[in-house]
């Protein structure tokens, strides 16, 4: 009897198929009820007692081979229709991908640096922690003058010389040191200012600021310049330069754009002028062009600068530019279509 159980062990070992009825069949011979594991168990009373220990260690061998057998070859037969399932049928719908979103200050940013593509202005770029000469000095802003009150600083407390840079104007003057005119370059960046933040300001935010070196630069190419931006970023064709101060520049103006009064919300930001300042502007001071190792005597230029997230906002209609810094999902998934 144990030789013959044996025998069943060998036959349950060597088992194999890809047939699911065959598979069955053969749980059924091993396993069922009326199975041959049940005849051997229905035996173990008339084995003699000196063999039963014996007797019931094959039996047991005898059902471990059955049931591994039955789960591994369950195990191959489902992992291949798993695999047809997903790779072999072509019309079955692909996974849904989750496409990710720009940032609305870096979907702005790029479309101001292709509208000045367009006109030949490069893109310079130049460190946030930036010293003292290249942030005030350079641009006209030496020790002690009062204009440095104009932009709160964030300085690095070891060294009064370092800084966050409060504008990107020091990428500009990095620019001139190192590139002769003639010059034709924006400088967009991340930039620092020692501000209390509420829904219209905030400590960090972005500057793209344009700057143009040659001969005979005048201020109507600076007009035509910026009416041009407007028109292609707003659809705006009205603009005016209002008289103002920068160290930097002489003569100065603040850049307005005429967004109109069709809407309660045209009314709101512009409060109930029409007119909106997106900037300030100038002819490059001929200080800042002698500090940059630059002729002021044969060259010129005009410069203009303006916030990303204030254009954001207005693009978008965004009432809070804390919105643009606490990364929630909801908000951001907002541009997907923008990408």
């Amino acid at each position: 009897m144990i030789d013959k159980i044996k025998e069943y062990i060998g036959v349950a070992q060597s088992f194999s198929t890809e047939n699911k009825e065959e598979l069955e069949a053969f749980r059924i011979k091993f396993l069922g009820k009326k199975g041959v594991l049940n005849d051997f168990f229905a035996e173990f009373k008339n084995v003699p007692n000196d063999q039963k220990k014996e007797f019931g260690q094959v039996i047991n061998a005898l059902k471990n081979a059955a049931e591994e057998k039955v789960k591994s070859i369950v195990e191959a037969l489902e992992s291949k229709e798993e695999t047809k399932g997903i790779f072999g049928d072509l019309t079955r719908a692909a996974e849904p991908v989750i496409v990710g979103s720009r940032h609305p200050i870096s979907i702005v940013k790029n479309q101001i640096i292709d509208i000045f593509a367009n006109i030949g202005f490069n893109v310079s770029e130049g460190p946030e922690i930036e010293d003292d000469w290249h942030n005030f000095t350079a641009l006209n802003l030496p020790e002690y003058h009062p204009a440095r009150d104009m932009q709160d600083t964030f300085f690095i407390q070891t060294n009064p010389d370092v800084l966050l840079r409060t504008h990107t104007s020091s990428v500009q003057v990095r620019y001139m040191e190192n590139h002769k005119p003639p010059i034709r370059t924006i400088s967009p960046g991340r930039v620092f200012r020692n501000e209390a933040i509420s829904s219209r300001s905030h400590c960090i935010f972005h500057q793209v600021e344009g700057l143009y070196i040659d001969k005979d630069v005048s201020f109507a190419d600076l007009k035509q310049t910026l009416l041009y931006f407007t028109k292609e970023m707003f659809g705006k064709s009205k603009i005016r330069l209002r008289p103002s101060y920068f160290p930097f520049t002489e003569p100065s103006a603040e850049i307005d754009i005429y967004w109109g009064l069709k809407t309660e919300t045209d009314y709101r930001i512009t409060k109930g002028t029409g007119w909106l300042e997106i900037g300030g502007c100038g002819m490059v001071d001929p200080n800042v062009l002698k500090n940059c190792d630059i002729n002021p005597d044969e060259y010129n230029g005009f410069a203009f600068g303006m916030g990303v997230e204030r254009i954001a906002m207005l693009l978008y209609q965004i009432g809070d530019i804390r919105m643009f810094y606490e990364n929630d999902v909801r908000f951001l998934e907002q541009f997907k279509a923008n990408i």
